[in-house]
């Protein structure tokens, strides 16, 4: 059985001790059953370490570092920018986009856009529990809502790869082979505006691209391009 796994905001140094934070103490103890002598790995973006449980009662749990078991690498990284949807569709896509590797959200609002706001608190905790499930160092950033123009504007050497309906082009391995971060665009559910679309694919950092000749919902459009881009990359 594989040992607990948190994610551990602070810096992490072998040998020392820390007691650990409500939201730990609470999953260790109450959740997780676990006992004085327990083994927990814990990681963030400087790499993994494995610890053990050196006290624990009810309402406090301190654990020891005992060694790195695991160094930071991330040679190339994918974001994703999406278009906001309904609370439960987007949570799911947090969720599954994070397994898939993804560095960092940029929630868009565009004209068609029904959702303005996002929860980042309970993004951000769900982007950890995915990390967490998922055996990566790396939670994923989660940017503000910004809108559709104001992010095509900020492109500078990002490639933004666009899923576009209206595109006959594949990707394929020669489109990524040089490139170490790029970007993925998600509409939402009733597509960009005509001059919404003319203004994505006129940018020189656009790339369109054809996911199906189906129509997809968003989160499928998410993990469908998610996982295509994450194959060429090696992700």
């Amino acid at each position: 059985m594989s040992n607990i796994r948190l994610y551990y905001s602070d810096s992490i140094v072998e040998n020392s001790t820390s007691l650990l934070s409500k939201e730990h103490t609470h999953y260790l103890v109450n959740v997780m059953r676990a006992k004085r002598g327990s083994k927990v790995n814990f990681f963030n973006t400087n790499g993994e370490w494995l610890s053990e449980i050196i006290f624990l009662d009810r309402d406090r749990v301190e654990v020891k570092f005992l060694k790195k078991i695991k160094n930071s690498f991330r040679p190339k990284s994918i974001e994703l920018a999406i278009c906001l949807v309904k609370k439960t569709p987007m949570e799911i896509i947090i969720q599954k986009s994070t397994e898939l590797g993804v560095t960092k959200f940029y929630p868009i609002i565009s004209e068609r856009t029904e959702v303005k706001e996002l929860n980042l608190q309970r993004a951000r905790k769900i982007a950890i529990e995915a990390t967490e499930q998922s055996n990566q160092l790396h939670v994923p950033e989660i940017s503000k809502p910004l809108k559709l123009k104001d992010f095509i504007n900020s492109l500078t050497d990002t490639k933004l790869f666009f899923a576009d309906i209206n595109s006959k082009n594949k990707v394929d391995k020669k489109m990524i082979e040089n490139i170490k971060t790029i970007s993925v665009l998600i509409g939402p559910e009733g597509d960009f505006s005509p001059n919404e679309r003319e203004f994505i694919i006129t940018n020189k950092n656009v790339i369109p691209f054809s996911l199906s000749k189906n129509i997809l919902r968003t989160d499928t459009a998410t993990i469908s391009s998610l996982t295509i881009l994450s194959y060429f990359l090696n992700l």
